[in-house]
């Protein structure tokens, strides 16, 4: 078992930074509402061993919104989110995940890095511990900050149904 990475319980909705062996930090997280799975376009969360590919946004504001990766310019509220009711916010920061698992979550129609799979900010008022994202695993502004700014390219990710 690696010694620092992330693990994912997707049955409690939790995200954990586990450091030399020990949880550092824990925090409530959405993931799929359609649940684990690891096919294209099934909007489900994928399973298994993944990687940090990037990490997006440093240094921007809490709420900057991303549209591909990109920031907008635009910065998250009530009524951006009227004028906009069908978009799924990706804010605040990024970890942009890859499969480290050929076949289950790395390469052709399985492929978590091409799926576009990430750990991302999201509206404070979407509930956390309640799986309702399109296969990202969703935070809160201020925790997907806190842990950005713990987390490097290229450390390890654990995504699982319990344990």
């Amino acid at each position: 078992m690696q010694r620092d990475y992330l693990h994912i319980d997707l049955g409690r909705q939790r995200l954990q930074l586990r450091q030399g062996g020990r949880v550092r930090a824990e925090y409530p997280v959405s993931t799929a509402l359609e649940g684990a799975g690891e096919g294209y376009g099934s909007e489900q969360t994928p399973r298994g061993w993944h990687r940090v590919r990037a990490r997006i946004g440093a240094g921007c504001a809490a709420g900057t919104v991303f549209v591909a990766r990109r920031p907008t310019g635009e910065v998250y509220s009530e009524s951006l989110a009227r004028a906009h009711p069908q978009r799924d916010w990706i804010l605040s920061r990024i970890l942009w995940l890859c499969g480290d698992e050929p076949g289950k979550n790395r390469l052709g129609r399985v492929d978590s890095m091409r799926r576009y799979i990430y750990i991302h900010g999201c509206p404070d008022s979407e509930p956390m511990g309640v799986a309702r994202s399109h296969g990202c695993v969703r935070m809160r502004n201020a925790d997907i900050i806190e842990l950005f700014d713990r987390v490097t390219v290229g450390m390890p990710v654990l995504i699982e149904e319990g344990g």
